[in-house]
């Protein structure tokens, strides 16, 4: 997997009851949760994201249905097929992402580390792989 980019599996608690997934800042996710959002009705043509995160670090997970995301560090790229409610990919350095082939039930849950940051935001790909350069000079 490329560097910076991390499947994580959730402990599943349950009994004859159901099942349960308790995510915690530190225990299971890497980092303290400043916001939550989920994706959903997205049609399956759509390609979501397209951009990129200088500090921002994601727990993505596919909490119904399923769909791709490909993830890029600008010299190598991976498809990730998201399918699993308890598996979370955890999105740790500036990497590219895209999301396409959206099921029709899927929902897409992210915890970020931070609140909302238009200036943490890159959306041109040749903007990211000049960055992604400067900063590992």
């Amino acid at each position: 997997m490329i560097e910076g980019v991390q499947k994580i599996k959730f402990e599943i608690h349950g009994d004859h009851r159901g099942s349960l997934i308790a995510i915690e800042n530190f225990k299971e996710i890497p980092f303290v949760v400043k916001r939550l959002y989920y994706i959903f009705n997205t049609s399956e043509n759509v390609v979501r994201g397209k951009h990129a995160h200088k500090k921002l670090q994601q727990m993505v997970i596919c909490m119904s249905g399923s769909c791709d995301f490909m993830v890029d560090n600008g010299d190598e790229k991976e498809v990730i097929h998201l399918d699993n409610n308890h598996e979370g990919l955890y999105i740790n350095k500036p990497i590219w992402r895209e999301m396409s082939k959206f099921s029709s039930d899927c929902v897409l849950v992210v915890l970020a580390s931070d609140i909302y940051d238009t200036e943490d935001y890159i959306y041109s790909y040749d903007e990211f792989v000049t960055y992604k350069r400067s900063v590992n000079k």
